[in-house]
């Protein structure tokens, strides 16, 4: 049985929303829309985010609408690497705040998503997966990659069920600005 994520010991992954990426994925409008939401989400609960981006020199830096949104002093670690678990970097900032949950979301779900979830699960964190706030190129692949990273352990579940385990009571001070955020 696994463990209900609580807010200390979870931190909310973005991968690789950059703007020479998002023009060609499959219903990207849909899914900035739903990242931006958790996004604003985690800021009201106070959760920790690390950004990446994959070769920001090739593929430009995180999308404003997201980057914005980004706590302070998040600054996208750059990678090369398809799992955000190539990147020492990634690894720093991530003992930096001991967690045991991961939330990820962004793209490509087919492969830095799903090479990050199989990392992370080896590396023994519980993984949550936006499944509304994540997609590819091609809509086939991004299902059989969900498919795959359930299979190995990890919850898929939409942004809003993620935001309410994370809230676990209407009496959270981040209730009512969670349940604006969802309508």
């Amino acid at each position: 049985m696994k463990n209900i994520p609580g807010i200390e010991s979870s931190a909310l992954v973005v991968v690789d929303l950059q703007t020479k990426l998002t023009g060609v994925m499959d219903r990207y409008p849909a899914v900035q829309e739903r990242a931006r939401i958790m996004l604003q989400g985690a800021a009201a609960l106070g959760l920790d985010v690390i950004a990446t981006e994959q070769y920001p020199s090739g593929l430009g830096p995180t999308v404003p609408e997201i980057a914005e949104l980004l706590p302070p002093g998040c600054v996208p670690i750059a990678k090369t690497g398809f799992s955000v678990f190539a990147e020492p970097a990634f690894r720093s900032a991530l003992k930096a705040k001991p967690k045991t949950t991961l939330i990820l979301l962004g793209i490509e779900t087919h492969v830095c998503l799903l090479q990050s979830v199989y990392d992370a699960l080896n590396d023994g964190y519980q993984v949550i997966v936006c499944a509304d706030a994540v997609t590819s190129r091609r809509a086939e692949n991004r299902e059989l990659a969900l498919a795959a990273m359930r299979a190995a352990g990890a919850d898929i579940l939409p942004v809003e069920s993620i935001l309410f385990l994370l809230l676990r009571d209407a009496r959270h001070p981040a209730f009512k600005t969670i349940s604006k955020l969802i309508r």
